[in-house]
């Protein structure tokens, strides 16, 4: 697979293709170490952060906070690892191209553990069956949920997705608002991130590679140059 990445100021969005027919046998989703979060001593830590920076965790308005905070790290950092991709026998498009887009998942940047907004675009070429379209939203929620940087996360999705379908003809287009850049550092509050990782056919066929850019630009509603 091949991966590009670039950074420039701008904004972004999605779209998606239908999926019906007969389930065919499902798909096992990668398993995922479970994270193993110690929630009291989170709310520990939060709590003696609140005193380091000059609050009062007892004070009204912070009263419950770290229990709050230790209970998101929780949750963010525990996905649902159980769910199974479900592929529908659909012989009539294989070699056709699909594209589902609109995908919106929130990850944290682990070199500063501040958010980051991804929106996500995945096209894939079907070989005598189609995913089911919610699997694609979840595969991105599972590996945003986690200290990230969006290059890995771009490539892990495109590599689970190609593990599902059994094939690389994958592509996977991902734009990035990184609050790390927007309220910290320059605070350039426009800049946006793009990266993308191709494989297969999307890799080797440059009018495919070309109609899966042209689509994925236009869910990130950015007008090609």
């Amino acid at each position: 697979m091949t991966s590009i990445s670039f950074a420039s100021p701008t904004a972004a969005v999605s779209s998606a293709v239908p999926a019906p027919a007969v389930p065919a046998p499902a798909v096992p989703a990668p398993a995922m170490p479970a994270p193993g979060i110690d929630t009291g001593r989170v709310s520990d830590l939060i709590a003696q952060l609140l005193v380091a920076l000059g609050e009062d965790p007892a004070r009204e308005g912070l009263t419950g906070t770290p229990e709050r905070v230790a209970s998101w790290w929780n949750t963010f950092l525990s996905p649902d690892s159980a769910a199974t991709a479900m592929c529908f026998t659909e012989t009539h498009v294989s070699g056709q191209l699909v594209v589902v887009g609109g995908m919106s998942v929130w990850s944290l940047c682990e070199h500063h553990m501040l958010p980051m907004n991804l929106q996500v675009t995945v096209g894939y070429v079907p070989a005598g069956e189609v995913v089911g379209l919610s699997k694609f939203a979840r595969i991105a929620q599972r590996h945003a949920g986690r200290l990230q940087v969006q290059e890995r996360f771009t490539r892990q999705v495109a590599e689970e997705i190609a593990c599902v379908i059994g094939s690389d003809d994958v592509a996977v287009a991902v734009r990035g608002t990184h609050l790390c850049m927007s309220m910290r550092g320059v605070r350039m509050e426009a800049t946006r991130t793009s990266s993308l990782q191709a494989g297969g056919r999307f890799e080797s066929d440059p009018v495919l590679s070309q109609q899966f850019l042209a689509l994925a630009l236009a869910h990130h509603h950015i007008r090609p140059e």
